[in-house]
């Protein structure tokens, strides 16, 4: 059985990533997935080195650089920007999706509230069921930055879950949710959970991931 392999990124660079032997380190890679909260001068170091497809969601501190000529960039040159899009890739035989930010706890930038997340994740439903036509499947790998309800979330305003996520997942059960956010200071604190048909993976600093 063919595998496919991901390297999952999210909130902190990691040395092991951030390191000249990143081919040596992480080889037989098909693709790379961030979940937010980090730098673009990260990610583009990250697409350079491995040559290999980035999609990406922003988190919900986004660091925004200006180029040479004075021009604030909002994106990572060479990535592939997954918020409130449906996309089939045919090398990967991949159809991932993805919502940026978190629940809005300030004034803050990429933060919403349950009804903005609900509006937007509805707005991914039509391409969804179209996939189902098409390819025989909704959805392989979902991609957020804020964590469902009631898996790896937590209570302050800040990190708590997303109602729609949660319903994406139980409606469309895509092999993969893929979040981060959620920072994992307590070696106990679960990374990874089984819900349904859908493993659930916070990917804070990096997680790789293999899947059939």
């Amino acid at each position: 059985m063919n595998e496919t392999k991901l390297l999952g990124l999210s909130d902190v660079e990691a040395p092991t990533v951030y390191s000249p032997r990143i081919r040596e380190r992480f080889s037989g890679l098909d693709a790379v997935i961030s979940c937010g909260d980090l730098p673009w001068h990260y990610l583009e170091f990250v697409v350079s080195m491995l040559d290999l497809p980035l999609y990406y969601v922003q988190g919900n501190h986004v660091f925004d650089i200006e180029d040479g000529e004075g021009e604030v960039r909002h994106h990572p040159h060479g990535a592939i920007n997954l918020h409130r899009q449906v996309i089939y890739d045919p090398k990967l035989d991949l159809i991932l999706a993805g919502i940026e930010g978190s629940l809005r706890y300030n004034r803050g930038r990429y933060q919403y509230t349950q009804r903005q997340m609900w509006q937007m994740v509805f707005g991914l439903v039509p391409q969804l069921l179209f996939n189902k036509v098409r390819y025989g499947r909704y959805l392989d790998v979902f991609v957020t930055h804020a964590a469902p309800t009631g898996i790896h979330d937590e209570d302050d305003p800040a990190h708590k879950g997303v109602d729609a996520f949660r319903w994406l997942i139980d409606t469309f059960s895509p092999k993969l949710h893929l979040h981060g956010h959620i920072h994992l200071y307590d070696p106990f604190k679960a990374r990874e959970t089984m819900h349904g048909q859908t493993r659930v993976i916070n990917c804070y600093a990096y997680r790789e991931i293999k899947f059939p």
